[in-house]
């Protein structure tokens, strides 16, 4: 009797297993799902909330990373290469004029380009080669700027505008009396400084205390850090 009831149950069990396959094989869900479709929805959703994300952030001008290394001398090349050319700049800039100095750079990097063009121009015709233009390379680069490129670096620039105009309006219409007081004791501070320097050689002193203060200290920080804490205990005994 025992026997006959389970073969009569065996059926019944086996055909609900059965029936249960493809809808486990659909994913659990309702018939006709495809996992495969699932995550293509999932993938199309989340690359476009991620490029909206990713788009409504400005994108920054400067690398502080980058410009951290360059102070530190951490590719003395490159670095050497930035401080150099900068440097010349200037003092082109503290002896002449800016008309003076833009176009001897023009007529230098013309002189340049338009040698070597005739130089490789009389080199392939003599060995009688098909080389083509020199800078056939360079003129193919795609240079152009997209429309969501220069609109993100614009918004990165306005966030740093905003903020100057902000600080320029608070400080000239004295919301607070002591910064304001600050500024004008600063101002008649520089007066004193711009009748010995001119804006040339401030840049100067500057560019050389930049691309030199920072590796100096990193070198001999102990040393700075224990002068430096004398200096501030005695003047500190000062003032008190």
């Amino acid at each position: 009797m025992a026997e006959s009831s389970a073969a009569t149950q065996s059926p019944s069990i086996s055909s609900s297993s059965s029936g249960a396959d493809p809808s486990a094989a659909g994913g659990g869900g309702s018939p006709g799902t495809s996992p495969a479709l699932g995550a293509k929805s999932c993938g199309s959703s989340c690359a476009d909330s991620f490029v909206s994300s990713s788009s409504s952030q400005p994108v920054s001008l400067f690398s502080t990373s980058k410009v951290h290394d360059l102070i530190f001398w951490r590719d003395v090349k490159k670095t050497g290469f930035v401080f150099g050319t900068t440097l010349i700049m200037l003092l082109s800039l503290a002896a002449f004029s800016v008309i003076s100095v833009v176009s001897y750079l023009i007529l230098a990097l013309l002189s340049v380009t338009i040698s070597f063009r005739v130089y490789k121009s009389v080199i392939q015709a003599v060995q009688k080669s098909e080389e083509g233009h020199p800078f056939k390379a360079y003129l193919d680069v795609d240079i152009t700027l997209s429309s969501e490129a220069f609109h993100n670096y614009m918004n990165a620039a306005m966030v740093h505008v905003n903020k100057a105009l902000k600080l320029i309006i608070r400080l000239f219409l004295v919301e607070d009396l002591v910064d304001s007081l600050k500024l004008a004791v600063f101002m008649w501070l520089m007066t004193y400084v711009g009748a010995v320097f001119n804006g040339i050689t401030l840049l100067i002193l500057a560019e050389l205390l930049v691309f030199s203060v920072p590796i100096v200290y990193e070198k001999y920080k102990t040393q700075i850090d224990h002068y430096v804490g004398i200096v501030r205990d005695q003047t500190k005994s000062i003032v008190e």
